[in-house]
């Protein structure tokens, strides 16, 4: 290379370093999503027992990571997921706000109610667990669900555990409370005013009443319960909103924090996860989320 080619190159990237500020040239764009085994195909079913099965979560890392992170729980009445709009949208969604978005690909129970809970717990355990390497807080991590998916954030937001500290996997040491949730357009009981495809596909032939109430969220939350923030429509024909309104009931007598936003409009999906619906319950949310104090005030759209 010719001296006036060196010097030229030189020149350019010292104009670069100037124009870009201290530290900005060599910042590095966000990761591209991760898609993680929860399980190394190796997965409990429950009652002690272990199957070869697998499920995923893919963590989505913002580019300014707040440390504050949300395990994210598709919808889909427990027989499929969706994984775009209610997943992997809102992820990016999420980064947006700093907030580091992991998705949840959970089992499905097809005859086996104990599998989405073991999953979603896991995924909590192993944010937790990863919490350095992710920019993330310990203490700070949230789950966030939708319709049936909203009854899986639910469960886990009231059955949890400390973990277990002598454990040989360092993610089994981790507790699986959640220390936040969201729940939009959930369904929460099992009871009268369920989703009655949730229940048969959840459920299955299991109706004894232990189980119905071990499942109906509604009956679980205690004074222990995480600060829950709930969406729902009054127009919503699939998933009533007495789902979320028997859950904000529950919490307010527990003395639990949070906030039931009741939508005039919007049917289950809100209007296809877009308009005025959808954005309402997304800065309805972040206005919550900031008084919590896990995204800064000034984000709110």
């Amino acid at each position: 290379m010719k001296p006036g080619s060196v010097f030229a190159l030189l020149l350019s990237v010292s104009f670069a370093a100037i124009c870009l500020g201290p530290g900005k040239a060599s910042a590095a764009p966000p990761a591209e999503p991760e898609r993680i085994s929860l399980w190394n195909g190796k997965a409990p079913a429950g009652e002690g027992r272990t199957v070869n099965a697998d499920a995923f979560v893919t963590v989505h890392r913002p580019e300014k990571p707040n440390g504050t992170s949300m395990v994210i729980c598709p919808g889909g009445a427990y027989v499929f997921l969706v994984m775009g709009a209610e997943g992997h949208g809102i992820a990016k969604w999420l980064n947006k706000h700093g907030i580091t978005g992991i998705v949840l690909q959970y089992r499905l129970p097809r005859g086996n109610r104990f599998v989405p809970l073991l999953d979603a717990q896991r995924a909590i355990r192993l944010t937790r667990s990863n919490a350095k390497k992710w920019d993330c807080d310990p203490k700070k991590v949230g789950i966030i669900g939708f319709s049936a998916g909203g009854h899986l954030a639910s469960t886990a937001a009231t059955h949890f555990d400390k973990g277990k500290p002598d454990d040989p996997d360092p993610v089994n040491r981790q507790g699986c409370r959640p220390d936040f949730a969201i729940l939009v357009y959930p369904v929460i009981t099992m009871g009268p005013k369920t989703h009655g495809g949730s229940r048969s596909n959840l459920l299955g032939g299991a109706r004894d009443a232990a189980t119905v109430k071990y499942y109906s969220n509604e009956k679980q939350v205690t004074a222990e319960t995480p600060p829950v923030f709930l969406a729902h429509a009054k127009d919503d024909r699939l998933v009533s909103a007495d789902n979320s309104r028997l859950f904000y009931a529950a919490m307010k007598a527990h003395k639990v924090r949070g906030k039931y936003l009741e939508l005039p409009r919007g049917g289950h999906g809100l209007n296809g996860y877009k308009g005025p619906m959808w954005d309402a319950w997304q800065s309805q949310s972040l206005r919550w989320l900031a008084a919590e104090k896990l995204v800064s005030k000034k984000k709110r759209k």
